[in-house]
């Protein structure tokens, strides 16, 4: 603990609050791929999502279900930001960036602002 927050604690001053609220959406994304003969070959379908988005700093990226399969995959992008219609209008944005940039259907979209 930092001295000048040990002296505003002992005095009874405590930090005031901002009164910024963040808001987090979650989209997940169902995969159905074709023609991935082993891992390696699904990772290397998915590479440009985690390179691309992976380095956004709003957005989280991972690979959250099938992770052994060889026909499926489930991505999920988490987006934080100041307001829901803002996280809504970003997670338009990156689900139809991803199903022109990546080689497999999808299946099943699931959206989820918290």
């Amino acid at each position: 603990m930092s001295e000048a927050l040990r002296k505003m604690l002992k005095e009874g001053n405590t930090p005031q609050h901002t009164g910024i609220t963040p808001h987090v959406g979650v989209l997940t994304l169902h995969f159905q791929l074709y023609g991935c003969e082993d891992l390696k070959a699904k990772r290397k379908v998915f590479t440009s999502l985690r390179a691309v988005w992976g380095k956004e700093p709003d957005l989280a990226v991972a690979e959250t279900a099938d992770l052994e399969a060889l026909d499926c995959a489930t991505w999920t992008i988490a987006a934080l930001g100041t307001s829901s219609q803002l996280i809504t209008q970003r997670l338009d944005q990156i689900e139809k960036a991803i199903e022109e940039r990546i080689d497999a259907a999808i299946l099943d979209v699931h959206r989820e602002i918290l």
